[in-house]
């Protein structure tokens, strides 16, 4: 009889060890094993009945299905995004996700708040606005530490451009109004005082409509991601204005960290689907831990070639432009939601500083477990 507390593999192996011992004794012509065969079973044996013990660990996930929306998912912007799908780092994680792409991140958002997805892959300021509105949704992973948004005026109808006062009543494209590019728009035009209502704003995408409107003369100046603005840069279309692709640049504009795109949802859904917000924050964090060290070629290999936009050359200089701007482990700077609150609230009155509780926008709970796990 097995003591208190033996597992079923404990015995098992006992019993054989038993056997082993008093081999001598077995009649080797009705048991036709040798003691090294033998031993070889003892260890399948025991591995075999040890799996079942392991999935047992494995927390279970809430909602292995689910559906992440996402504003042009081509934009280096959302890189780890499509790194994380394209290398099948959400189903290692035993999730089945269903990536629903919009023209733009307010789009996306509305997704997410009407239902029809579960997780935002949007900008992580949308978390401030919605909280002023009396919705509370949290981030729960980053993806990007710099908003990797460009602002420049098109050398077409803009020729003689001079500074931000000449913006006034022009058109300006932006991936979607509402957008975090409409943000920084904002607040770049702000520094002059022009307001929101002075200009006229444009939804262009982030991919091939934005190259056709700002080439065809139908917009004066553009803020947009990568690799769009690199392509209009090197090709002339366009002077840069304002660049946040690197920490410097960032820093100049808005005065501290400040977070981009990230993975949010519902504070209800994240309370309620712990695990599962866990796994896909592992997922997200695996594809930043693998772009740390990727080259050229392997992002080539890895993105759709729709993503390419017809110059694999132009992709690849855009993304060591932005290079640095993707986060290395999915962690919120401590700082970067205050940055993200000022800058907000620095044209938008419907925003107020001490009206906004920072500590329900963001957790980094599950982002340090997956940094700790893949060592990022």
């Amino acid at each position: 009889k097995p003591a208190r507390g033996w597992s079923r593999c404990g015995l098992f192996l006992a019993c054989l060890c038993s056997v082993l011992r008093r081999n001598e004794k077995i009649k080797m012509e009705h048991f036709p094993l040798n003691r090294r065969k033998l031993g070889t079973l003892v260890g399948a044996a025991a591995a075999s009945l040890a799996v079942p013990v392991l999935l047992r660990a494995q927390p279970a996930l809430e909602k292995p299905k689910l559906v992440i929306a996402v504003g042009g998912k081509a934009a280096f912007y959302y890189l780890p995004l499509t790194i994380a799908d394209q290398l099948g780092y959400f189903k290692a994680e035993g999730l089945d996700v269903v990536i629903d792409d919009f023209a733009g991140g307010s789009k996306a958002l509305q997704a997410v708040v009407g239902g029809t997805a579960d997780v935002c892959s949007g900008a992580f300021e949308h978390t401030i606005a919605l909280q002023s509105k009396g919705q509370f949704y949290e981030s729960f992973v980053l993806q990007g530490r710099a908003p990797q948004i460009v602002v420049g005026v098109s050398t077409r109808t803009m020729a003689h451009y001079r500074n931000l006062n000449d913006l006034r009543g022009k058109k300006i494209g932006v991936s979607v109004p509402g957008s975090s590019t409409n943000m920084v728009a904002n607040l770049v035009l702000s520094r002059a005082g022009i307001r929101p209502t002075e200009v006229s704003y444009v939804g262009v995408g982030t991919g091939a409509g934005a190259l056709t409107a700002m080439r065809a003369g139908e917009i004066d100046a553009i803020s947009d991601v990568d690799p769009v603005m690199t392509m209009l840069e090197q090709k002339g279309d366009i002077r840069v204005i304002a660049d946040t692709r690197t920490l410097k640049g960032t820093q100049e504009i808005f005065g501290g960290p400040m977070p981009a795109g990230c993975l949010y949802a519902s504070s209800a859904f994240v309370q309620k689907n712990p695990n599962t917000c866990q796994a896909l924050a592992n997922a997200i964090v695996h594809g930043l831990k693998w772009l740390q060290t990727a080259g050229p070629g392997d992002i080539i290999k890895t993105v759709p070639e729709s993503y390419l936009l017809g110059d694999r050359a132009l992709y690849l200089g855009s993304f060591e432009k932005v290079r640095e701007a993707i986060s290395p482990d999915g962690v919120m700077p401590v700082e970067g939601p205050k940055t993200a609150l000022r800058a907000l609230a620095s044209f938008d009155p419907s925003i107020k500083l001490d009206k906004i509780d920072l500590q329900k926008i963001y957790t980094n709970t599950f982002a340090l477990k997956a940094k700790d796990r893949f060592k990022a």
